[in-house]
């Protein structure tokens, strides 16, 4: 008999379209949101999703789950949900996220440095003003956990005539960057560059990873910008540091809380610039991310939830 996957997404009939034809030995369901989710794909054995957009109450209603395939590299939401059991196997999909993490980075980048708020306010004032305006070229970018992602963001970064360094425990030498840090080494790092991106994932280990002690140590031109997870970022510590002026400017696109509360004071804290979380996103994103849907679909397939090639590794609570 064959297996159920339950697609749950806004593009849902596409996938399924794709599917049918890469991978016919399944049966599919599409459903737009988790109500109708719930409504047709209750006793699907597998479900495909972006991991936020999976509702505890859409799990929970499946009772023949086997396996859950994020749509997104990030799954904190399904490790710490009460309704994934021990025996669902979870994979994500991940390795093609540096075009659009890369351009975002890139765009805050110029933006901060070259205060393009200030512009753009300008011309709502009709006001001409000119200033000089600063380049990218000859200034240091640091980059806080050396992935794939990291890697696509350095290549672009040296077209620019920029310095890479990066921090790392995992790794001591990667292709185009000047210098890799160890986490013990973190504050040393922060305090020799123009710009501290922060690209590692969110973990126990990573929680506040850029702390009060890191912020402290950056220098008064330096920029801070969080494309990772809001769990890594102290952020009342960079409140403070912004309100105070110790560094030149900040740029989030992830927080502690999202979407970010209205009356979070970030919204209103002198240089920084917010994004609502959209540095994976692309207008292409369905393109990029089916091969990974087909990938482990046909590795399931063919042995099972130990053959998943993007399996993620679930500790054992007790």
């Amino acid at each position: 008999m064959r297996e159920h996957v339950l697609i749950m997404n806004g593009d849902a009939e596409w996938f399924v379209s794709q599917l049918l034809v890469e991978c016919p030995e399944y049966s599919y369901l599409a459903a737009v949101d988790p109500d109708q989710a719930i409504d047709v794909g209750s006793h699907a054995e597998i479900l495909v999703g972006l991991a936020p957009a999976l509702t505890e109450d859409l799990i929970g209603s499946m009772a023949n789950l086997k396996w859950i395939h994020a749509l997104t590299t990030g799954v904190d939401n399904l490790l710490s949900s009460p309704s994934v059991g021990q025996d669902v196997y979870l994979s994500n999909s991940s390795g093609f996220h540096g075009p659009q993490m890369s351009e975002l980075a890139v765009l805050l980048m110029l933006s901060t440095l070259r205060d393009y708020p200030r512009i753009l306010d300008n011309q709502k004032a009709a006001k001409w003003e000119r200033w000089p305006q600063p380049l990218l070229e000859g200034r240091s970018a640091c980059i806080v956990g050396v992935g794939s992602i990291a890697e696509a963001l350095c290549s672009r970064l040296l077209a620019f005539g920029m310095t890479v360094t990066g921090v790392s425990d995992g790794r001591t030498e990667v292709p185009g960057f000047s210098r890799v840090y160890k986490r013990s080494e973190f504050t040393s790092a922060a305090a020799d560059t123009d710009f501290l991106i922060i690209l590692v994932p969110y973990s126990p280990a990573t929680h506040h990873l850029v702390n009060d002690e890191v912020i402290a140590a950056m220098r008064p031109d330096a920029i801070l910008i969080n494309l990772s997870r809001g769990g890594c970022l102290d952020e009342q510590a960079l409140e403070k540091h912004m309100t105070a002026g110790t560094i030149r400017a900040a740029a989030l696109d992830v927080f502690e809380q999202e979407p970010l509360p209205s009356d979070s004071p970030l919204w209103h804290t002198p240089g920084v610039t917010i994004t609502p979380h959209i540095g994976g996103v692309s207008d292409i994103y369905r393109k990029q991310v089916l091969p990974s849907v087909i990938r482990n679909l046909k590795a399931w397939n063919n042995g099972g939830g130990a053959d998943l090639p993007d399996l993620i590794a679930r500790e054992e609570t007790v």
